[in-house]
């Protein structure tokens, strides 16, 4: 059995537990009284929903043509790294991955990746959060932690949502970088 099979269940529980902490933390609408069973599914699509937002957000903020945008080599060692269009086709192409039935081949033609346009880009993000959702729909108390062969559905959800808050932090460096502030790091007029 691989290690990173092991880790799953250990993760998922680590992710939801901290973000779920930060959610709460920045004051968010008031969850259910202390002892109340929650589903994996609404856990996990809590999560989902606000990583989706703002990541959509984020892409959307970035002009298009800056979608090319990846930092200079006078900004440091950035040699081969992804464009800014680049990572959040790569996030839209990864939630197909982490977020499908474990039982489900994936297709091996990949028409993300020849999207060029942000209009084409951001459409397809948002299809992949519509894949994401439907998935963690089907995630229940039962199945949540139960080993397929790509590991638990639970620890495919947390990888995913990990992966993306990666990226997310990638593409806000990139937002910044070219005088754009994160709508999510923007204050309020409340």
């Amino acid at each position: 059995m691989r290690l990173s099979s092991l880790c799953y269940p250990f993760l998922g529980c680590c992710l939801l537990a901290a973000t779920s902490t930060s959610i709460l933390a920045q004051g968010g609408p008031p969850g259910p009284p202390v002892g109340t069973h929650v589903s994996p599914a609404a856990a996990y699509d809590k999560l989902l929903t606000g990583m989706e937002k703002e990541f959509v957000d984020a892409a959307e903020a970035m002009p298009a043509d800056k979608f090319n945008f990846s930092p200079p080599a006078s900004a440091g060692d950035f040699k081969g790294v992804r464009t800014f269009g680049e990572q959040v086709k790569h996030v839209a192409d990864a939630n197909y991955y982490f977020f499908h039935d474990p039982e489900v081949p994936m297709p091996k033609d990949d028409p993300i990746a020849k999207l060029t346009s942000k209009d084409d880009i951001i459409k397809a993000l948002k299809e992949s959060f519509v894949v994401a959702h439907k998935y963690i729909a089907g995630i229940t108390d039962e199945n949540d932690f139960v080993m397929t062969k790509n590991g638990t559905r639970g620890g495919q959800a947390a990888f995913g949502l990990a992966h993306m808050m990666d990226h997310y932090g990638q593409i806000c460096v990139y937002l910044r970088m070219n005088g754009i502030v994160p709508p999510a790091s923007r204050k309020s007029s409340m």
